[in-house]
């Protein structure tokens, strides 16, 4: 048979190999744990098992109370999302409605400008032409005669004769 030292002897070779060995010291490790708990309740008055349950229980409280309140506030955030959300949008349909009344705004003002630019036009050719018109006048119309002093004592006479005739 082969000698173990002490240092590198399994357990079962320390107790001499003997399955009774080994039993009897199990035995005295759960009696020494089972007299511990024992003295552990005398001294508290409660045994450890209870405080465990007890302090669980008030874990599990605890997590179910810190767990709706966090459901609270995510359907607080998901109302106050969904008003953000809308407002959003009823932002951006005022923001398309401008757009579309700022383009037609901007093709009725085009639409002025060309109308003021034929207007403009018309109104310079009519000055134009009024001016041609003039011109046109002013060198078609013969220059005042002159009267000749003896001219108006003809026509004088000429009247004086025809009012003669026609009284006598």
């Amino acid at each position: 048979m082969i000698e173990l030292t002490s240092r590198s002897a399994s357990p079962i070779a320390r107790f001499g190999g003997q399955p009774i060995a080994i039993a009897a010291a199990a035995l005295v490790i759960v009696v020494l744990g089972a007299s511990s708990i024992a003295l552990w309740r005398a001294y508290t008055g409660n045994a450890p098992e209870t405080d465990r349950t007890v302090a669980a229980r008030q874990l599990q409280a605890r997590t179910a109370q810190a767990s709706e309140q966090l459901v609270e506030k995510t359907k607080g955030l998901e109302a106050t999302q969904q008003e953000s959300i809308d407002q959003l949008q009823m932002v951006q349909d005022q923001l398309q409605t401008m757009r579309r009344l700022l383009a037609a705004q901007q093709a009725d003002t085009r639409k002025i400008a060309e109308q003021m630019g034929g207007l403009t036009e018309a109104v310079n050719g009519l000055r134009q032409s009024f001016a041609s018109a003039r011109e046109t006048e002013t060198d078609a119309a013969p220059a005042p005669r002159k009267r000749s002093v003896k001219a108006k004592p003809r026509a004088s006479r000429s009247a004086n004769r025809s009012r003669a005739k026609s009284r006598g």
